[in-house]
């Protein structure tokens, strides 16, 4: 097994990621501040009563503000951020001012409806505590000041009461599952063994218990993943939230207890999720109903539901997956969900936000119901900055701002790098402009003698590298042979066409385009109107940079007549892509990723 280097020891010194964490912090984290100050979820911290002013507190606030807190602790790790610190530091306050004698905190369920504390499986309270006690660990981690943490072991200490030993609450297992992956969190923090064992207790009594048989808000069990046990759950189903948060617990188990069982569980879920269930762009979780998967290859583009936050529980079950396995088939999909499926829930500007990110958009037939007032549904096409339910924009800024997590791993012998940015530790510098080239020099200190693995995208056909190497499970693996070694590697990233499987009727017929993990796509400001009459040649060239590309391609041509013995004529047109997280930050448009072949 190797071990992470954590994002804490990660410098990330330039180029795609050091934008993106500069945006991140000086645009993103005090837009969103702002939305939760005028929403009332930092006032509903002093348990007052902001409901009599139309802001009643909602049952997941508490997780909203622990995203938005962690997301401060990792930005705080990197260098000062006094206003953002400031706003943390009364958080923190507040919580251990209102914090329950018992340990109990949630500001839903002790102030508008403290009769009904842990009687509701579907309320979120367990989900809640897992977002604060992630919080209390970053923030320790990140100042050194526990005051956070020692609040979130209490509360862990008193669930481990109510759910364990006295067994007095109305369901065993959280309907949204996040508690579980926070435990061991808590656990490899403090060294404290019991919140270890109280993750375990939960992700063994899911599925496995009959008092969490009662009906869960008209669904079965398969939509909180409660229908089997999970040691013999094979396919992802449900809400593709709460199962990616569930595997990432699985995983994280597995790895500490060297669970054969669960290990076998979570690569087989692993793979029906990316073999079967995902999107092109990473995106997991293909419909509205119960944000959910629904049967293998039912991937339809203009309805996926694609949340963002779907595609960074995928990233991070898959980072865990890395780190127990060295295979690029985990990092690859990692990569894949957060360049496509992550990076388009952010606005250009860093203030606005997409839940859903489809993958084909047409306005014209938002409003085809002309004599009825309901529409179809399909996902908004301009981004927003706010949403009743919270839960993206913060998730995205803590992935963002702790992405260092995934470069690294290392074990007693050997260096894996998993991921490429412009980055450095004590004894790594990684200097590369990745995912806009695929140029990449690795320089080592002080570690003649131990082998690094270099991680091949399975999307690279043709790569370089300075030094001879052996290449295993998609890692290119090679000696270092003194205490200052340097290893130059390329990878060659050609525009290339990207078929999907014949059972996404959606899409035969169809391809994506791709340029090394980034996705692309067209949109009609660019290309014209109706964007399904536009084909491509399969031996079509592309010209171009990174973030604009063009080829030959043609269009059908439109005519008065509905119907006619002979096909339209094709009248060849330039196209024109930009990458896929680029779409809607200009005018509305139309959109797609796939386009029909000539």
């Amino acid at each position: 097994m190797m071990t992470s280097i954590s994002y804490r020891d990660i410098n990330i010194t330039g180029g795609f990621w050091q934008q993106l964490q500069q945006r991140n912090k000086n645009i993103t984290m005090p837009a969103i501040q702002r939305q939760f100050t005028e929403t009332g979820r930092f006032a509903a911290l002093d348990f007052s009563t902001p409901w009599a002013e139309g802001k009643k507190p909602h049952i997941f606030w508490d997780s909203d503000l622990g995203k938005w807190i962690e997301s401060v602790a990792y930005i705080l790790q990197k260098g000062p951020a006094p206003e953002l610190e400031q706003a943390v530091e009364a958080a923190i306050a507040l919580i251990e001012k209102h914090q329950d004698e018992d340990g109990y905190y949630n500001i839903y369920f002790t102030v508008v409806e403290p009769e009904k504390r842990w009687q509701n499986r579907s309320d979120h309270e367990l989900y809640c505590a897992g977002h604060l006690m992630e919080a209390a660990v970053a923030y320790y981690e990140a100042t050194g000041r526990d005051k956070l943490l020692r609040c979130m072991m209490k509360y862990a200490d008193y669930i481990e009461q109510v759910f364990v030993k006295e067994q007095n609450t109305a369901f065993v297992t959280c309907g949204h599952e996040e508690i579980e992956l926070a435990l061991v969190r808590l656990y490899r923090c403090t060294g404290e063994e019991r919140y270890l064992r109280l993750s375990e207790f939960f992700v063994d009594q899911r599925g496995a218990n009959d008092k969490d048989h009662a009906p869960y808000h008209g669904t079965d069990h398969k939509y909180c993943q409660s229908h089997l046990p999970v040691r013999e759950q094979r396919e992802a189903v449900g809400h593709s939230v709460r199962a990616m948060y569930l595997y990432c617990a699985m995983a994280d188990l597995a790895a500490e207890n060297n669970d054969k069982a669960l290990w076998e569980a979570c690569k087989k879920l692993f793979e029906n999720t990316v073999q079967k269930r995902m999107y092109v762009t990473g995106g997991i979780g293909s419909t509205h109903h119960g944000e959910a998967f629904t049967v293998d290859y039912d991937l339809p583009n203009e309805t996926a539901y694609a949340e963002t936050c779907a595609a960074i529980g995928l990233a991070l079950f898959a980072r865990r997956m890395s780190a127990i396995e060295p295979d690029n088939r985990y990092a690859d999909v990692a990569e894949l969900a957060i360049y496509n499926g992550l990076l388009p829930g952010l606005s250009e500007d860093g203030t606005a936000f997409f839940y859903e990110n489809p993958l084909e958009i047409h306005p014209q037939l938002r409003t085809k119901n002309t004599c009825t007032k309901g529409n179809d549904r399909y996902p908004i096409t301009q981004r927003q900055q706010m949403f009743d339910c919270m839960c993206c924009p913060p998730n995205f800024t803590r992935l963002i701002a702790s992405f260092g997590d995934f470069l690294f791993a290392e074990n007693d012998d050997t260096l894996y790098v998993h991921h490429y940015a412009h980055a450095s530790t004590d004894q790594i510098e990684l200097t590369t402009e990745y995912p806009r080239e695929g140029n990449i020099s690795l320089r080592l200190r002080n570690m003649a003698g131990k082998r690094v693995a270099l991680r091949i995208p399975g999307w690279c056909e043709n790569y370089n590298c300075s030094v001879s190497g052996e290449l295993d499970r998609g890692y290119y693996y090679i000696n270092t042979d003194s205490d200052d070694f340097v290893v130059f590697l390329s990878f060659e990233m050609p525009v290339r066409l990207v078929f999907a499987n014949a059972k996404v009727y959606e899409n035969i017929d169809r391809v994506a385009v791709m340029r090394g993990p980034v996705v692309y796509c067209m949109e009609a400001l660019d290309n014209g109107k109706n964007l399904r009459a536009l084909s491509i040649a399969p031996e079509a060239e592309f010209t171009g940079e990174f973030d604009h590309l063009e080829c030959d391609g043609f269009r059908l041509q439109e005519d008065e007549t509905l119907y006619s013995a002979m096909p339209p004529k094709k009248i060849a047109q330039r196209l024109r892509w930009i990458p896929y997280y680029r779409f809607a930050n200009r005018e509305e448009s139309e959109m797609a990723v796939w386009v029909r072949m000539k």
